[in-house]
């Protein structure tokens, strides 16, 4: 089976299908639950606590899976900081807030090969066969787990690793944003009602969800609605913006 990675998130449900959406709270997973349930999907968010450096991006998938109209949001505990190795897991690390050469220090390692295998577990215990997750690879930061290549490696794994898999049933790995400009899925989100005031993506967002303005997240956003054209609806700390 070929993986999907289409921009149109390779067509729309059959009557009653179901789907599992990866839901951190950012623009661009809250964009894919959009696309997901505009398809015809009854969409079951899934968000995980991975021990990043703040609550209020989980807090956003809450409001973003009950706007959107979830049929389930489960939160998921997953301590990634007992690794550390990333900006986001590890306090002692501080966030660039300047562009970096090469994969920045927010990687953080292994988090979209552990968030997929978790959705995969949910899907395979729900008895679904789609999973859609918000990777890009072109306005990103350079992680290398959000490129074609491993979306597609993940599927052909998801298809040897499970019963589902063994047994001749089979996996989709939907990414459909992964070839679009942040302008593009920001406009993609717009035109499927979605309200990117409730989505937090600064990587050090205060308790209040604000964002500082000046990390990698931070830029990216701001570019990209400067880019479509539309307000920038991003609550920033007082004298971040």
């Amino acid at each position: 089976m070929s993986p999907d990675v289409e921009q149109d998130g390779g067509g729309r449900a059959v009557a009653g299908e179901g789907a599992v959406v990866l839901l951190s709270g950012g623009l661009d997973s809250a964009t894919c639950l959009a696309l997901a349930s505009a398809e015809g999907y009854a969409c079951h968010a899934l968000s995980v606590d991975y021990g990043q450096r703040h609550r209020a991006e989980l807090l956003a998938a809450r409001r973003v899976a009950r706007s959107l109209g979830a049929a389930s949001h489960r939160v998921v505990s997953v301590d990634l900081g007992a690794i550390g190795g990333s900006a986001l897991t590890d306090p002692a690390i501080a966030v660039p807030e300047a562009p970096a050469e090469g994969i920045p220090v927010t990687y953080v390692p292994a988090r979209n090969t552990t968030l997929l295998s978790l959705a995969l577990g949910l899907a395979e215990a729900l008895d679904l066969r789609r999973i859609f997750i918000g990777a890009n690879a072109v306005d990103y930061s350079g992680y290398p787990d959000c490129r074609p290549a491993f979306i597609e490696a993940f599927e052909v794994l998801a298809n040897l690793a499970t019963r589902v898999g063994v047994e001749g049933g089979g996996f989709r790995i939907h990414a459909p944003l992964i070839a679009l400009t942040k302008a593009e899925i920001i406009r993609l989100g717009v035109a499927h009602g979605l309200d990117y005031a409730l989505t937090v993506s600064c990587y050090q967002a205060d308790e209040h969800g604000r964002a500082c303005g000046v990390c990698d997240s931070c830029r990216i956003r701001r570019a990209g609605f400067e880019a479509a054209g539309l307000e920038d609806p991003t609550r920033y700390r007082p004298g971040a913006d």
